[in-house]
């Protein structure tokens, strides 16, 4: 495993680390002893970050995490908070709430304090709110949350986020199907000393390679109910790709990758060819996930020629469909 520094919270994390969607809920079914298997697998590999939320399974992953943590106190786990808005509005972004959901995050996580609390990927609106983001200050202050960040949806979110000088961290979908992120942001990440956690970095599977137009996905997987944003933000969903243009990426992005090597991993070992990344939070659900994930931080830079064919295969299926939109 490798490591790399998380912006202003100082702290290094494994570039590839553990992201806990999964094992909450709306991915079809899951077991918590496999959950759990996996996330012990993880830290056996060298994994010190894991990420996940207040609405994942209700709860259900960060009690899983905070299983995981009794055996492994030195590990990190950042959570997010906003999504349990109902409705989900800039409006709903009080103290009352937002402290209300670290309070309840605490309990789940049997903790003191949060590492890492995020707004889930908030509407555009309250990256406009200073307010809100004094309420993080000062849960900061009062000793509930070490530091905090933002769980992004869009490029231009991202960038006004970092503005706020507290901000430490932003996640953002940053994949071989989602590239746009390295065009400005980056930059300015690097600027300001901001952690970034690339997620959903194998575009809910799709990038395992694995998929075909005949595969099927159970009625509580977001891939088979949110493919055109009926729950929640479209690029969520396989990046936001529509899946048969995803399919016929995938074929090419094949032919690309070195013998020896898995899509996953080289999709993986992609987004760590970006120095402003400072981890990738790929999911997984049993120990042999886990192993396929983490194996790619120890990989080799991919070549320039690789970089160059993974970018044109980009152009051709993918750009039109997403960069615009995110």
């Amino acid at each position: 495993m490798t490591y790399r520094r998380l912006g202003k919270t100082g702290w290094d994390v494994s570039a590839v680390s553990f992201g806990a969607w999964a094992i909450g809920g709306s991915w079809g079914s899951v077991d918590d002893d496999e959950s759990l298997a996996a996330l012990h697998r993880a830290v056996e590999l060298g994994v010190t970050f894991f990420d996940t939320a207040d609405v994942y399974g209700d709860g259900r992953s960060e009690q899983l995490l905070a299983q995981l943590k009794k055996d492994h106190p030195e590990i990190r786990i950042a959570t997010k908070a906003g999504r349990r808005l109902d409705p989900h509005v800039a409006e709903g972004y009080t103290r009352e709430n937002l402290t209300a959901f670290v309070e309840r995050s605490l309990r789940n996580l049997d903790t003191d304090a949060l590492d890492l609390v995020q707004l889930h990927c908030p509407p555009s609106e309250v990256y406009y709110l200073p307010e809100t983001f004094g309420v993080l200050d000062d849960l900061t202050e009062a000793g509930k949350v070490r530091h905090y960040g933002v769980s992004v949806e869009k490029v231009e979110e991202a960038l006004k986020a970092v503005e706020y000088p507290n901000v430490a961290t932003v996640q953002i979908i940053f994949n071989l199907f989602r590239q746009r992120p390295a065009d400005l942001f980056f930059e300015q990440a690097q600027k300001r000393d901001i952690g970034v956690l690339a997620r959903v970095p194998l575009a809910s599977g799709m990038l395992t390679g694995k998929m075909t137009p005949r595969t099927t996905f159970e009625a509580d997987d977001h891939r088979a109910f949110n493919r055109h944003g009926e729950a929640f933000d479209r690029g969520e969903t396989f990046a936001g790709v529509d899946y048969d243009a995803g399919l016929q990426a995938v074929k090419e992005l094949k032919e690309i990758v070195p013998e020896g090597l898995s899509l996953v991993q080289f999709a993986l070992r992609w987004i760590l060819m970006f120095d402003a990344v400072s981890c990738a939070i790929p999911g997984a659900k049993r120990p042999s996930q886990a192993e396929e994930n983490v194996s790619a931080a120890d990989l080799p830079p991919l070549t320039d020629a690789q970089m160059e064919a993974a970018r044109a295969v980009y152009d051709r299926h993918v750009r039109a469909q997403v960069h615009h939109r995110w």
